[in-house]
């Protein structure tokens, strides 16, 4: 009895140093799934100095990087078509100038190649093509950049990272998603203006085997206003993908802690997406999503709807979307076509110091379209990370894919099972 309630006082123990931790912090964002995903492997940002001469703009300058080792597979429910595997390795090499009179440059190239010995044959259709191209490998300079910065003002222009709404770098498997852009922010009170052009783009989401996409006829045009304080975060996005679609994205996140132990998340979204030339791109989205966090214990909740023309069709952006209930690889975009649809998704998380786990169901549902077809996929997700040491992470997930609608589809019923090592220096 006694190891009994010794155990169970060193576990309330335990959870009460965590409250006190995330307690320190004035609020936790809540985030889709694919966004808590993509968190699970964040590259490394190392500080940049400010320097007064430029010899000592290159003697400070910074090198820094990301090495990953990820093994992932496909295992199809029939045996219409075959399994699929690959082992790779990759990452990320950047050198980012300081910072002279506002001014500051970087390049990065980013790399992956299939293990050969661990990854399906390629010639016999086995290989998963998702880390490193078709061909078993890929290597891109992903980032080349100059930069300035005066006060609240910032301009970048090449090569680089980007992360808005609806054009984002997805960072989920090893090659994440870069953009040829010009954008111009400024941060006054809370408030961040931001206006930029996005000309092409290449990663994951792009297609490894394509290389660098462009981003519309003549590229996008993107302007935004947001706003964040201690409870609060706002946002209103305008993109112009030009001659495909005029879209306008807003948000809204309210972050509330009840008391030290117990955190509020209530969050809002909406889509207007019309198209242009006949492009078919015309829905409407609407979203909610809530979540309440606990001594490391979350639950949350998201709900998306989209309401689609007849013939028209929705569009996700340039990456991983910006839907609530976008998961591992399902995203309510996928079945919203000539027909309306919605997503729910709920997720368990538990955090404690450097380990989490958590547990995602997800419900897709189309109505009938103009063929008379329904759509309905329900996915699952489970994963967890460790921060074994400084710098050194382990992740994984396993997502299971059924298609309620046609359980015989082997393109649409699998399980597919992710391990990613990665470190960063």
């Amino acid at each position: 009895m006694k190891i009994i309630m010794t155990i169970v006082s060193l576990a309330l123990l335990t959870n009460d140093m965590y409250a006190q931790d995330i307690a320190s912090a004035n609020r936790d964002d809540s985030h889709s799934i694919r966004e808590m995903i993509e968190t699970m492997e964040e590259s490394p940002k190392k500080p940049i100095s400010k320097v007064n001469t430029l010899q000592q703009m290159f003697a400070d300058g910074k090198i820094s990087g990301q090495i990953r080792s990820v093994y992932a597979g496909y295992d199809y429910t029939t045996s219409q078509t075959k399994d699929t595997y690959a082992t790779a390795l990759g990452g990320q090499l950047k050198y980012e100038l300081a910072e002279l009179d506002g001014f500051n440059a970087a390049a990065a190239f980013y790399t992956a190649q299939d293990i050969n010995f661990a990854t399906g044959d390629r010639s016999k259709g086995e290989q998963n093509n998702e880390f490193s191209s078709s061909k078993g490998n890929y290597t891109n300079l992903a980032e080349a950049y100059v930069n300035y910065k005066n006060n609240g003002f910032n301009f970048r222009g090449g090569r680089q990272v980007i992360d808005t709404p609806l054009a984002n770098s997805d960072d989920i498997r090893i090659i994440q998603n870069t953009f040829d852009a010009y954008i111009a922010t400024y941060e006054q009170a809370g408030f961040t203006f931001t206006a930029g052009n996005l000309q092409k783009w290449q990663g994951y989401d792009a297609g490894l085997d394509n290389g660098w996409q462009n981003t519309g006829i003549n590229g996008t045009w993107i302007g935004s206003i947001s706003f964040s304080n201690d409870i609060l975060d706002a946002s209103v996005w305008y993109y112009n993908i030009s001659e495909f679609s005029n879209i306008f994205y807003t948000d809204g996140s309210l972050h509330y802690n009840l008391n030290k132990d117990i955190f509020l998340h209530v969050s809002a979204q909406y889509i207007s997406e019309n198209e242009l030339n006949d492009s078919t791109i015309n829905a409407d989205i609407y979203g909610v999503m809530a979540e309440i966090v606990l001594h490391g214990f979350g639950i949350s909740m998201a709900y998306d709807y989209a309401s689609v023309a007849s013939g028209k069709q929705t569009f996700s952006g340039f990456g991983g979307g910006a839907l609530y209930t976008n998961m591992d690889t399902m995203i309510l975009n996928n079945i919203a076509s000539d027909r309306d649809a919605d997503s729910i998704v709920g997720n368990m998380s538990y955090k404690i110091h450097d380990f989490k786990i958590w547990y995602a169901y997800g419900n897709f549902k189309g109505n009938k379209n103009s063929l008379n077809q329904k759509a309905h996929i329900v996915e699952q997700n489970i994963g967890f990370e460790y921060n074994v040491i400084n710098n050194f992470k382990f992740s994984s997930i396993y997502v299971v894919n059924n298609d309620k609608e046609n359980p015989n589809n082997s393109q649409t019923n699998w399980n597919r099972l992710q391990f990613m090592a990665t470190y960063n220096f």
